[in-house]
């Protein structure tokens, strides 16, 4: 159509206003029929502008807009692709201008829902209530998840509430009610010294869907310095030698950060200086030394190897000191305190079997026959073992982040024999305590789990919000505000962590029953979600879920591996800072824990004050372009 021509511009512009007014009366009167349902879910029947204006969103998303959309941007007028915060006020906007434009007097309609502007002020207001404050030059908050180190590293703290942190998370699947609450005295200590408000959510873990412990290595560590290309050594081995008063078998393992840890008699502990070796035998029959070099002042032995060993649990350490003339003199023998073998990590490869076992015992890997052949397949444990009575052959089985894929290939006594489908090309390690994800098992779990319940007592007494883990259905929601009820915290807001396919299913209902009766925030765990829905499919969900809560006034938490990397390596990635950038169009991003967590806060801190200044939600902010020169 050629808008120049006056007769067919009129003839479309007509005909626009007939379809956008017949799309209005089915939006509102579908609106209507989709809360009533949900009338039960409001004090005294009476729903709230940001509930009608998500009736109303639902309603217009149910058909494909897209001819409309163009036809009425080949017009000039708005194309509805950024009303979500005020439906009905964009479709009565446009029906005006239509009116206006075809000589016809303007329809009187009642106002039935947000007005242009009312939208984004109620989601404004709820992310306050959620966050506090913007107290920066950015309205996105910055969330950062507390490492266990936050209970006895205030410095830490105090670091990120300088570098731009509003809100801490607490995962409650780690650490104790003790490390929580050190974490909390730190941080309102740090508040009150910086003079910032952090705002806690403290996440319940939920249903630990993860592998069960892995039988343990045989009991050595590989000693190794540093070398370069050469073979050279540039930096030699370094442990840690602990006093032990009674050398009991340790099970926690001996390795943490850049340092071997072990532990050695107090005796020996006492009589060494600086100067001294420790001779000994390693696994292979090599004869090697450890340099003593200094006591730390945590009351620690720092050592030095600059060669290769295996040392043993059952290792025997010959103490030597060189006398006056240079010579060395042995001045004892003391058995090194055993230890345990670290967890193994099991082998697999694509179209390797692996079974999946009922009982509790530890994983195996495979055995094999004197020809190679696979006499007992690779086996783990599950956390939740009644799971496996819901599989059906051919259901899929998800392991580490989507790392390793499989799918059930026979269904027997012991368990289920899986068959693995993907990995990568030289094979992947399965290691204990590693997520599960059962994408199409209907798991039909309770919401919260008996751990969940214990730690939701803690969680009402101490956090500004509570992130409520796997939850899947409105029903789900309504269990844990009864929870809240039960102990007194109804006030306590809800960040509902939307991780499963199911969650998505039912997301429009989950809100549209919640808001009005409870304060509530939604969470975008990517993580799970890519496991559960495919990457390709997250990218497109992921928007999906922003324009829903955008309808709703609902904040949006942008989670999961943003700027991972550099919170864990210390290394920037291209395409982590493009996705931390597009993060900007939730009301907070969340960073991951990490060695260099404090590095990340401050990279999306500048990314998201940048940002801010050219998007806001679905919106191109046009600021003056330097590209485009100077006027």
């Amino acid at each position: 159509m050629d808008i120049h021509d006056t007769g067919e511009t009129n003839a479309e512009l007509c005909a626009l206003l007939d379809e956008v007014t017949s799309l209005r009366g089915r939006i509102v009167s579908g609106a209507l029929k989709r809360l009533e349902h949900l009338r039960d879910c409001y004090a005294d029947g009476r729903y709230t502008p940001s509930a009608l204006n998500l009736a109303h969103y639902l309603e217009l998303r149910r058909s494909d807009l897209r001819p409309l959309q163009e036809r009425l941007a080949a017009v000039g007028l708005s194309s509805l692709g950024r009303g979500e915060a005020h439906v009905e006020a964009t479709l009565s906007g446009i029906m005006s201008l239509l009116s206006r434009a075809t000589g016809q007097a303007p329809e009187m309609r009642q106002n039935c829902g947000p007005r242009f502007g009312e939208g984004g002020r109620l989601l404004a207001q709820h992310t306050d209530d959620l966050f506090g404050p913007a107290g920066r030059a950015r309205q996105a908050r910055v969330m950062v998840t507390l490492p266990s180190e936050a209970a006895v590293d205030y410095d830490l703290l105090h670091s990120l509430l300088q570098a731009g942190m509003d809100v801490a998370r607490i995962n409650c699947a780690h650490d104790d009610a003790a490390g929580w609450e050190a974490m909390l005295c730190n941080l309102r200590r740090a508040e009150a010294d910086s003079g910032r408000r952090c705002r806690v959510l403290m996440d319940l873990a939920g249903h630990k869907l993860r592998t069960g412990p892995t039988a343990p290595a045989p009991a050595v560590v590989h000693i190794r310095p540093q070398r370069d290309p050469f073979g050279v050594v540039v930096t030699p081995a370094q442990i840690l030698l602990e006093p032990a008063e009674h050398c009991a078998l340790e099970a926690d393992g001996y390795t943490h950060g850049a340092y071997l840890h072990l532990k050695i008699p107090q005796e020996l502990h006492e009589r060494l200086r600086p100067g001294d070796r420790l001779f000994f035998s390693d696994g292979r029959g090599k004869r090697r030394y450890l340099d003593v070099v200094a006591r730390t002042p945590a009351e620690r032995w720092l050592v030095h190897s600059s060669r290769s060993a295996y040392l043993a649990a059952d290792s025997v350490f010959e103490l030597r000191r060189r006398d006056s003339r240079k010579r060395w003199r042995g001045l004892g023998r003391y058995a090194l305190c055993p230890f345990a073998g670290q967890p193994q990590a099991l082998r697999l490869y694509w179209g390797d079997p692996l079974l999946l076992r009922r009982d509790g015992l530890p994983g195996e890997p495979a055995q094999r026959d004197e020809a190679g052949n696979v006499v007992s397949p690779v086996s783990i444990g599950c956390t939740l073992p009644e799971v496996i009575d819901l599989l059906q052959v051919g259901d899929p089985v998800w392991f580490d982040d989507g790392k390793l894929g499989t799918e059930v290939d026979a269904l027997l006594p012991e368990g289920a024999l899986l068959k693995v489908t993907h990995a990568a090309p030289a094979g992947m390690n399965l290691r204990s305590d590693k997520g599960i994800n059962f994408p199409n098992t209907r798991l039909d779990l309770p919401p919260l789990s008996a751990k969940d319940l214990q730690d939701l007592d803690f969680v009402c007494r101490h956090a500004d919000m509570v992130g409520f883990s796997f939850v899947e259905t409105l029903d789900d929601m309504d269990f844990m505000m009864r929870e809240l009820v039960k102990r007194g915290r109804a006030d306590l807001p809800i960040i509902a962590k939307i991780e499963t396919a199911r969650a998505v299913n039912n997301l429009g209902e989950l809100i549209l029953g919640t808001i009005g009766r409870h304060t509530l925030g939604i969470m975008i765990a990517r993580g799970d979600l890519a496991v559960e829905l495919g990457g390709v499919r997250l990218a497109e969900i992921q928007e999906e879920i922003l324009w829903l809560c955008e309808a709703a006034h609902v904040p949006v938490i942008w989670a999961t591996q943003v700027l991972e990397t550099l919170a864990q390596k210390g290394m920037r990635s291209r395409p982590e800072l493009t996705d931390a950038a597009m993060g900007v169009r939730a009301e907070c991003v969340m960073l991951n824990k990490g060695p260099y967590v404090l590095d990340a806060v401050r990279l999306l801190d500048d990314i998201m004050q940048r940002m801010e200044a050219h998007q806001r939600k679905k919106m191109s902010r046009l600021r003056a372009l330097g590209l485009a020169g100077k006027a």
